[in-house]
């Protein structure tokens, strides 16, 4: 299993961005962090690195003029392709590195230290790194402490992803999701990428916690999550935007795309049996708004407000379905 999670560089791609903590302002934590092994190891470089489709990009970082280099010159792709710590005492007798322009320039890098940053389901996000611009051999205990900090940077990371998470149905919160939106919103205005919004809202949720209690709603709720995490593709997002009101997004989808994935979260949900304890199951049906990004929408308040207003109309409509109701006039509408 864990070879196999080294290999699968789009889940772990996807992993990185889940933890949405790409092009950040510096956040205290982190710096904190590389000056300690700056301090502690007494080197004039260190950083917290996250690696990119095709770049490493320094979270927090001291010494180096930079914020991002190219991956394929970096140490840190070679660092996140095994689980121990990656050793370089003199990077100019190593091959891998002997000809990469960040050894043989600026920033002159002899000896590197760096240690696998994973998540709780076993990707190699990046790396905590100690860079000395001469060659040295990293004693067991440095590596040790270099250790123990990636540790800490890593339990960090999913704390801050825990907090932008749902503790029922651990989707994103409306602020979670909200800051997704606006990336993709951003994305679109800048090279004119396509998206897609779906608001998905429970029928007759009312009815199911007046009959059955709220222990069976809220499992209804964790449920239509577990189910629509098994529907939608590793770049989506999904989030609760209250209540039992949630809300997908997907990044480089068009009309026909998105109305074809509605369909799917629909029926998904549809043809589903919620156990609700005690031997007890029910059924549930879903309402689905959906909005593309196009000329007309001029914010993603905007491209909420799209999805909800179609959303609604699925409910006026009969409940159990998707607005618009076709391919057609989703594009007429985007």
């Amino acid at each position: 299993m864990t070879d196999l999670m080294l290999r699968d560089e789009e889940g772990r791609l996807a992993a990185v961005n889940r933890l949405d903590v790409l092009d950040v302002l510096p956040e205290e934590p982190f710096e904190n962090i590389v000056n300690l092994v700056r301090t502690i190891l007494g080197v004039p470089m260190a950083t917290v690195t996250l690696v990119d489709r095709d770049r490493q990009w320094f979270m927090a970082h001291r010494g180096l003029p930079s914020q991002q280099t190219p991956r394929a010159i970096s140490f840190c792709t070679h660092t996140i392709q095994q689980r121990e710590p990656l050793i370089v005492p003199d990077a100019r007798l190593d091959p891998r590195f002997a000809d990469s322009p960040l050894v043989t320039g600026a920033p002159n890098i002899r000896s590197y230290a760096g240690v696998p940053l994973r998540t709780p389901d076993g990707y190699n996000v990046g790396a905590l790194c100690a860079i000395d611009t001469q060659p040295r051999t990293f004693s067991a205990s440095e590596v040790a402490i270099l250790v123990n900090l990636a540790n800490i940077v890593s339990d960090e990371l999913e704390l801050r992803l825990i907090a932008k998470r749902d503790h029922l149905t651990s989707a994103l919160t409306r602020r979670g999701f909200m800051e997704q939106a606006e990336k993709e919103f951003a994305n679109y205005n800048r090279h004119g990428r396509p998206g897609s919004l779906i608001m998905l809202d429970v029928d007759h949720f009312k009815a199911v916690n007046d009959n059955h209690g709220h222990a069976a709603g809220d499992q209804v709720l964790r449920e239509i999550a577990e189910l629509c995490s098994t529907v939608m593709r590793p770049s989506d997002s999904f989030g609760r935007i209250g209540g039992e009101e949630f809300a997908l997004l997907l990044p480089e989808v068009g009309p026909a795309e998105a109305f074809a994935a509605a369909e799917r979260f629909r029926a998904t949900i549809e043809g589903h049996t919620f156990d609700i304890g005690d031997g007890l199951s029910l059924r549930a049906t879903v309402s689905l708004g959906v909005a593309t990004l196009g000329p007309s929408v001029t914010s993603v308040d905007a491209w909420l407000a799209n999805a909800d207003a179609w959303l609604y109309r699925a409910k006026r409509s009969g409940r159990n379905r998707c607005c618009p109701t076709s391919v057609e006039e989703l594009a007429d509408v985007g």
